[in-house]
């Protein structure tokens, strides 16, 4: 277990907000510039050289706009509600390594050695991330209810039905990775990726894990195509259609600040957080830079994915939204954990674990792609059957 140093944590929990906070900004920026770039348009470039200071001006008109609280609402929990969406994005991220760490047993370990993580050596840290992480759904619940506003409650009760939905096959995605690893520890899942090098990154193993997980956070962190809370052209704004100035900035924080939690769990538990083939292996001070620089890198990438997902594909109905998650993802994440447990139970090699779960994703891709077809085809037959009916009556 590290040692725990009040003043050099204290330090981290500051750097770690004002950074995350300024990335949250310019996130607003890149995906103004992204959808921009999509749709043939120049984007925010009037505020500063290219439109980079956009994001200072926007703090500012939150900051200075009218907080207005209408008088139909419930005042205490619709002030608590922007505070909990944004506080749960932020909290989940103490256990999160955001840089190089070490564990116990590896080459140059020491206690004393500083950590790129808030909390680090948490042995339930990945539960801790989902548990903490499951709470942001009472923002958006709170907001909703004492709004006191149709809009705002249907979209607060898509929400709740949405996050509780695809908690279930996020949480089982994982699983496979947890069995693999033989840690809930996120530095501990590094270091086993780590010790392996690039072809023992766990998406290779788990490609179907994997794209659970990628789905399931877009539908945690309400983005399109899974943005059925907030939707405009049905619910005006959704659960936050009555919100305005920092309280609406609050509810617009938590979300990019999740954004850059899923993302960097995403590299964490698929891509080897820091590592990189050759580039993780320089020592010393360069090498800590180079890491930091390769998981950051990663992360980025990662945002620019969710914003490009944006404008590529249309919302789901939110009948198809549960359908997704109840038929289709649930029963694909109980497959590949039942799999992998019975691999890992009879200590097959990591090459049988990789073939499987690819067999297991083309397996599954065949059947998914092929059940609409059927489906319409029963529809036809059952259809053409009510008319074979109807004319012999």
């Amino acid at each position: 277990m590290p040692t725990f140093s009040f003043w050099p944590t204290l330090i981290t929990i500051a750097c770690v907000l004002a950074v995350i906070l300024t990335i949250c900004a310019y996130e607003i920026l890149a995906e103004r510039k992204i959808s921009a770039w999509v749709q043939d348009r120049i984007g925010p470039n009037r505020v500063g050289p290219r439109g980079l200071l956009q994001p200072i001006a926007d703090g500012l008109k939150f900051l200075l706009k009218e907080d207005i609280i209408p008088d139909h609402v419930d005042k205490v929990l619709f002030v608590l509600a922007p505070a909990i969406a944004l506080s749960t994005a932020l909290f989940a991220f103490a256990v999160v390594p955001f840089g190089p760490t070490s564990v116990p047993g590896e080459p140059g370990y020491s206690p004393d050695n500083y950590q790129f993580v808030i909390a680090p050596g948490l042995s339930i840290g990945i539960v801790f991330v989902f548990a903490v992480g499951s709470l942001n759904v009472y923002g958006v619940i709170l907001g909703g209810w004492a709004s006191n506003n149709k809009y705002s409650l249907l979209g607060a009760l898509r929400s709740s039905a949405q996050l509780v939905s695809y908690e279930i096959p996020m949480g089982m995605s994982i699983l496979g990775v947890v069995l693999m690893s033989s840690s809930l520890n996120l530095e501990q899942i590094i270091a086993a990726q780590a010790h392996e090098g690039f072809f023992g990154w766990y998406v290779w193993y788990q490609p179907l894990a994997f794209l659970l997980f990628l789905t399931s956070v877009f539908a945690e962190t309400n983005r399109l195509p899974f943005d059925l809370a907030e939707a405009e052209q049905e619910l005006v704004g959704g659960y936050h259609t009555e919100y305005s100035a920092m309280k609406f900035a609050m509810f617009f924080l938590g979300e990019y600040a999740h954004m850059i939690t899923t993302s960097f769990l995403l590299v964490i538990l698929f891509f080897g957080g820091w590592h990189f083939p050759w580039l993780s292996d320089v020592p010393g001070l360069a090498g800590i830079i180079l890491k930091l620089v390769i998981f950051w890198l990663k992360m980025v990438a990662f945002i620019v994915f969710y914003m490009l997902v944006r404008w590529t594909i249309p919302r789901f109905r939110f009948d198809q939204l549960m359908a997704l998650a109840w038929k289709v993802m649930i029963p694909l994440a109980l497959v590949n954990l039942f799999c992998v447990m019975i691999l890992k139970q009879c200590t097959a090699p990591s090459w049988v674990v990789a073939l499987v779960s690819w067999l297991v994703l083309f397996g599954s891709a065949v059947v998914v792609a092929s059940w609409p077809q059927k489906t319409r085809r029963a529809r036809l037959a059952r259809a053409d059957g009510e008319r074979l009916g109807i004319a012999t009556r």
